[in-house]
């Protein structure tokens, strides 16, 4: 198994194989706790307005999403896994749109298979890759797409090393993604758009036992936990 470190937007059309698109703050750590409270699946969208017309068709969707990290007007919830952790999710659809994960999986148009990548879901993502045994795209997403992300780079070296079987201090991995620039936001009171829940929860390696692959059905990418 070959794996292949790639970073932003840009890189997103050469990930070829199994690809995972890491997005640890907070796309892909907010689909893992919508499915993991019983959401039925996560509908990954480009934009606002495929958000709303998605929810036209189905009333009872939740759209869940940010534009540079702010919460989008109209939506019901920021791109927060604090906030869909305590929120009734069962049995509902999650359209989710951010400006960086999402992004990222509607370009990986050459991939033979995708998957949501963050901390909290580390070691079955990691399981899955080994059961297909395709070569591997680690691809951080980092801050709007633009690959400059620690949070996502760390959780690449993760996944890396253990894909490789390598020894890995992993206390220093998740120290390293904690002094990333999109974790201090986190903290920074000033910041009312992510919150240290945020944070905590996005650092909580392995908190959940799914991966979270997408699939392409009538046109849609669908995310469902899968173990």
């Amino acid at each position: 198994m070959r794996v292949e470190r790639l970073r932003g937007l840009a890189a997103a059309p050469r990930a070829t194989g199994s690809v995972v698109v890491i997005d640890v703050l907070r796309a892909f750590t907010t689909a893992a706790f919508a499915l993991a409270g019983g959401a039925r699946e996560i509908r990954l969208v480009e934009t606002i307005e495929e958000a709303f017309a998605r929810r036209a068709l189905d009333p009872s969707s939740l759209l869940v999403g940010e534009v540079q990290g702010r919460p989008i007007p109209g939506f019901d919830f920021g791109n927060s896994p604090e906030a869909l952790e305590r929120a009734d999710v069962v049995g509902r659809t999650i359209v989710l749109r951010s400006s960086s994960g999402t992004q990222g999986v509607a370009r990986a148009v050459n991939s033979t298979r995708t998957f949501l990548g963050s901390f909290v879901v580390a070691s079955a993502t990691a399981r899955a890759l080994e059961r297909l045994g395709d070569d591997v795209a680690l691809l951080a997403m980092g801050w709007a797409g633009d690959g400059e992300g620690e949070e996502d780079d760390a959780c690449g070296d993760w996944l890396a090393a253990r894909l490789a079987r390598a020894e890995f201090d992993v206390a220093a991995c998740l120290a390293r993604a904690r002094a990333s620039r999109a974790a201090r936001n986190g903290f920074d009171p000033s910041i009312d758009w992510i919150t240290p829940g945020d944070v905590e929860r996005a650092l909580a390696l392995d908190r959940f036992d799914f991966a979270m692959p997408v699939r392409r059905e009538q046109g849609a990418l669908i995310a469902r936990a899968e173990r």
